[in-house]
């Protein structure tokens, strides 16, 4: 079984962007509480300016700009934390950062997630809510890698060889969940790296509940 109540910290990235190495670092950081699930999208916008990005997709791009519509925000930038689904802060602002992970620690979303894989690959997921949450909530499982180093040649940090951390290879939905009884679902998913399975509000809103599986 894995925990249920870490706070899923998003970081939309470029390895076209000057600015992103330090929040790709603070990322890093991140990555090593136990009590955050760090994640690293790279998207495709900066593309044009001498170096695509090996990561970036353009569903992450997408994923961005939805969370900028749902805030009322007109553009999206990098390097850019998303924090629980819900609250936006420029990368590099580590301090603000951590007030509103701390935040995110402290509320009580009412929803219980568990998940595990077992070695066949095949991914067990229960949650159940309490009494008052309002769905539909999203099943997604994310997939990533732990550690990727990348030698940049050309664009704005061209000579660089920069290491990323928790890249998301796939963002997946798998089910959705109308809270009217308690959850239980199965999905098969291929490969041995590491990821979460997430609860969201549909239409990009707060996320609920993360666990990790392994």
């Amino acid at each position: 079984m894995a925990e249920t109540r870490p706070v899923v910290v998003e970081l939309f990235t470029s390895q076209g962007c000057s600015s992103c190495p330090p929040a790709d670092a603070f990322l890093h950081e991140l990555s090593k509480r136990d009590d955050v699930i760090a994640l690293a999208l790279h998207v495709d916008y900066w593309d044009y300016i001498g170096w695509k990005d090996s990561f970036a997709k353009p569903a992450f791009t997408s994923r961005q700009k939805a969370y900028a519509k749902a805030g009322g925000r007109r553009s999206v930038y990098t390097p850019q934390l998303i924090i629980g689904g819900q609250d936006h802060v420029v990368g590099t602002h580590e301090e603000n950062a951590a007030a509103l992970i701390q935040q995110h620690a402290l509320i009580d979303t009412g929803v219980q997630l568990q998940a595990k894989r077992d070695s066949a690959g095949l991914i067990t997921v229960r949650a159940q809510a309490q009494e008052g949450v309002v769905g539909p909530l999203v099943v997604y499982v994310v997939r990533y890698a732990p550690s990727e180093a990348v030698e940049i040649t050309r664009g704005e940090n061209a000579g660089n060889t920069i290491t990323y951390t928790n890249v998301v290879t796939d963002w997946s939905a798998v089910g959705e969940w109308d809270l009217s009884a308690p959850l239980m679902l199965q999905a098969t998913v291929e490969g041995d790296a590491p990821g979460v399975v997430l609860l969201q509000h549909k239409g990009i809103g707060p996320i609920l509940a993360a666990a990790r599986i392994r």
